[in-house]
């Protein structure tokens, strides 16, 4: 769905453009040269209103030039800049909520086109640590939003207590994620209250979930039978959930290629609440409050 909506709006942008440039550079001096012609039979005895009705602008051409300008910027700040998404699901918790709404740098690593996605300009590389959208490697039409675990060459493993050990590109000693100030959360997965732990992740330093109650499961994907340890390919990314227990990430379908690479996750510019009573009569998808104390950049 985003790359259809990109290529209609690069569409769009196209045709006004084409009509625009028509209007500005042929169309509208051939009228102005009826006007001028008119002018001088009238002896200059005619108002300007009046000799614009002898060679007018057609309103669909009026219309879709006007639109041009509007369209472009559109485009630009979407494909470029910034674009805003929504949060669908709780994996990223308690770092980013259903209902928060945020924005993407898109030149964070390298500018692409926004159709084919071919990269232009090369600008920086993801961090560990770095809370990345991309293109879902199973299904490259849906966008995902995890954090960056492991980098290019990194051995990364998932031990049974749950706690993340790297050994990075060029190194033999797999060292442990620190996990620290662990407290009951305010969050409850299937009756049960998760536990929050601050994690340290390169120079990020966030929050992350894990459920007391589920075992350390068997993923889906490992190269290597029976052990929960990848290495990361050069140009993939690692990507694990903050929710730890209740995301689908890199543990089940793979690592990120880098041109499936969207942009970076900045900051939350609004936040809605979908919570509400079992007897309300409201759709799902409609809000119920705005969470002001949410909007503001991402740990």
């Amino acid at each position: 769905m985003a790359n259809l909506f990109s290529l209609i709006l690069v569409l769009a942008t196209i045709v006004t453009g084409i009509i625009w440039a028509l209007d500005r550079f042929l169309w509208a001096p051939k009228r102005q040269l009826k006007i001028d012609a008119a002018a001088a039979n009238a002896g200059g005895q005619v108002d300007a209103k009046t000799l614009e009705a002898v060679a007018p602008q057609p309103g669909w051409v009026e219309s879709t030039s006007s639109m041009f300008p509007v369209i472009a910027i559109i485009m630009v700040f979407r494909s470029f800049i910034y674009e805003p998404f929504q949060i669908p699901s709780g994996s990223m918790m308690p770092t980013l909520l259903v209902g928060d709404f945020i924005l993407v740098e898109k030149f964070a690593y390298g500018l692409r086109d926004p159709v084919f996605r071919h990269k232009l300009v090369e600008t920086s590389e993801p961090e560990r640590g770095d809370i990345v959208v991309f293109k879902y490697p199973v299904n490259p039409n849906v966008d995902y939003i995890k954090r960056v675990v492991g980098l290019p060459g990194d051995l990364v493993r998932y031990s049974d207590n749950k706690q993340i050990c790297i050994a990075p590109k060029g190194t033999t000693e797999c060292k442990p994620v620190m996990m620290s100030q662990m407290h009951d959360s305010d969050f409850v997965q299937n009756r049960t209250r998760l536990i929050q732990f601050t994690e340290q992740l390169g120079e990020a330093k966030h929050d992350i979930l894990i459920h007391p109650l589920r075992p350390n499961q068997t993923f889906d994907y490992q190269p290597r039978p029976g052990l929960a340890e990848w290495v990361v390919p050069e140009g993939h990314y690692f990507v694990m959930g903050d929710n730890r227990d209740n995301s689908a990430d890199s543990r089940y379908w793979g690592f990120v290629p880098e041109a499936n690479l969207v942009g970076k996750a900045v900051g939350i510019w609004i936040s809605f609440e979908f919570e509400r009573s079992a007897d309300s009569v409201l759709p799902s998808w409609i809000p119920t409050g705005v969470r002001f104390s949410r909007i503001g950049g991402i740990d």
